[in-house]
């Protein structure tokens, strides 16, 4: 069922997934469909759902950088794709409140993955202790969404790799540590900033 799903939202973009048509590309009657899922929202949100449950893991590669661009070529991967889920999966979370709650869900759990490739950079030396693994993965992937998605600019494939570099630069020079509790908070009393 979720690969019809997938297959139809790819084919035919949100506007064109409706229950009917995930029922006929499925074989399945559409009663269950809608007994099962009730709306195109639900079905977007069990696609995503199993996309959490899956078993990936961000590669080791053995350097920040390295581990990084590998994360990238992957997202450059998945991005440029024919046709592209991901693309029609973010695309569609714009349209349906489920698929966007689902969606904030997987990018979460794809960011906590993704936090051991910055916490072995830690335990290596690489950079800072004080790093913060969300900010330096959010970082190192942004172009790609950015170029790729927003700008549906045609793939360039050595942004993955020119990236992870920029971003591992960054990260080793103490650009993304995490603030320190100790510091006064803009309009706080004292702090003289308002």
């Amino acid at each position: 069922m979720l690969d019809a799903v997938r297959a139809q939202l790819v084919d035919g973009g949100f506007d064109l997934l409706t229950m009917d048509t995930v029922a006929d590309r499925s074989g399945v009657h559409r009663t269950t469909v809608y007994r099962r899922w009730r709306d195109v929202g639900g079905l977007l949100a069990d696609v995503l759902a199993d996309a959490t449950g899956d078993d990936w893991r961000p590669p080791q590669t053995g350097s920040l950088e390295t581990d990084l661009a590998a994360v990238n070529r992957e997202v450059h991967a998945a991005l440029t794709a024919d046709p592209s889920v991901s693309t029609a999966l973010i695309a569609a979370s714009f349209r349906s409140p489920q698929a966007a709650e689902a969606l904030q869900t997987f990018w979460a759990d794809r960011y906590a993955r993704c936090a051991a490739i910055v916490r072995r950079a830690i335990d290596r030396g690489e950079v800072p202790a004080d790093t913060d693994p969300h900010a330096v993965i959010i970082a190192a992937t942004a172009p790609l969404y950015h170029t790729l998605v927003l700008l549906r600019s045609p793939a360039d494939s050595g942004l993955a790799t020119r990236s992870a570099h920029q971003v591992s630069i960054a990260a080793r020079a103490g650009a993304f540590a995490r603030p320190s509790n100790e510091l006064m908070t803009v309009g706080a009393p004292g702090s003289g900033v308002r």
